[in-house]
């Protein structure tokens, strides 16, 4: 009994110990706190979703989840083959170019009227802050902060580990002009050293002036945040990003609600929405996709084009790895929304919405 009490003090040290390291971020402090508490969507002391959003759905349990997490072996969660992937030389793309490239799960480059949009990098090659827990599959892994040219907006949507990746970030830190975080996520982007005069920190319903023909919204989720042991201590959000000519809905994680169809009605339809699809579960259902909802989330919005994202990257959830390309494809056929499914590297001309895309999940084990 001593010496399992011993351990298990060891374990305990060893683990408090480990969440000193800078990863883990830092929790929002000062003047910093006192403008979240000010905040309509921050109550009894954390941020909250619009409607009452359980971390698992009924019927599920947290135990259930952590068991199927540590025990059970679901199939295909991973590819055989490598996913395939294009390595585009984004350094010596001409500024003059309307183009979107994504670099798999929900990272993706945008380039847009002369300005340059990188939205939650993760090339570190792991979604996890324990090392090697959740690995990049094979082929996704092919860009680094190094590739990156200057990024005039950095966007996060939240400060999850897939979304918000501690040695990307520190490596972007010198081609970074602007960070846009939600309210407290700027907390982190401070203790990683970055100037505070670069980061904007913002609330739902809230915008950025990008210039006269461009500005930056950010809108509502259903989410949650943390990095460390507090949950909700920062703000989750999506995007829209809007010009003259087009308008690009940028949906960070979220669940199912009201929010998409308010959007989709306040900006009158959008050209792009980027949506979360993969790593769902109907046992939390209220904090991701399913697929059906992404195609429903779609059509409230009044998207012309969809691309789905949140998958073909990282193992997070229990389906197979090309379950969610599958089941928005086949349910799309009653819908017939034009889908955005380019391959990891793949130029996405944003001007042009007749752009065809190969189903290359459909080539692979």
């Amino acid at each position: 009994m001593i010496a399992i009490l011993i351990l298990a003090g060891a374990l305990l040290v060893g683990a408090i110990l480990y969440m000193q390291h800078p990863k883990f971020g830092k929790a929002p402090n000062g003047q910093r706190l006192e403008r979240i508490k000010q905040s309509p969507n921050y109550k009894d002391g954390k941020f909250q979703n619009k409607h009452f959003t359980p971390m698992v759905s009924e019927g599920y349990s947290m135990t259930r989840a952590v068991y199927d997490f540590a025990f059970t072996k679901f199939p295909r969660t991973v590819p055989t083959d490598a996913i395939p992937s294009l390595k585009t030389d984004l350094r010596s793309l001409p500024i003059t170019e309307n183009v979107l490239v994504w670099f798999g799960h929900s990272s993706y480059f945008i380039q847009l009227n002369g300005k340059r949009f990188l939205m939650d990098p993760v090339f570190s090659g792991n979604a996890s802050p324990i090392p090697n827990s959740s690995k990049a599959f094979k082929g996704t892994d092919i860009y680094t902060a190094e590739d990156m040219p200057e990024i005039d907006y950095l966007l996060i949507s939240h400060d999850h580990y897939d979304h918000l990746d501690y040695p990307t970030i520190v490596a972007l830190r010198p081609k970074v002009k602007q960070v846009v975080c939600g309210l407290g996520v700027g907390a982190h982007f401070e203790y990683w050293k970055y100037d505070r005069a670069k980061i904007i920190e913002k609330d739902w319903n809230e915008s950025v002036t990008i210039d006269d023909d461009m500005t930056l919204y950010t809108t509502t989720a259903r989410h949650f945040s943390g990095r460390g042991l507090k949950r909700d201590n920062t703000l989750w959000l999506s995007y829209v990003l809007q010009t003259p000519d087009l308008k690009l809905y940028l949906g960070g994680d979220s669940g199912y609600d009201t929010h998409f169809a308010e959007i989709g009605e306040r900006f009158g339809g959008f050209d792009l929405a980027i949506l979360d699809n993969g790593q769902y579960n109907e046992g939390w259902r209220e904090i991701h996709l399913l697929p059906e909802e992404v195609l429903q989330a779609a059509q409230d919005l009044k998207a012309k084009r969809v691309l789905p994202v949140h998958s073909a990257k990282f193992k997070l959830g229990f389906h197979a790895w090309d379950e969610p390309l599958i089941r928005i494809t086949e349910n799309n056929k009653a819908l017939h929304i034009p889908l955005v499914t380019p391959i990891v590297g793949e130029l996405v001309n944003l001007n042009d919405s007749s752009q065809q895309f190969k189903r290359w999940w459909e080539e692979l084990r």
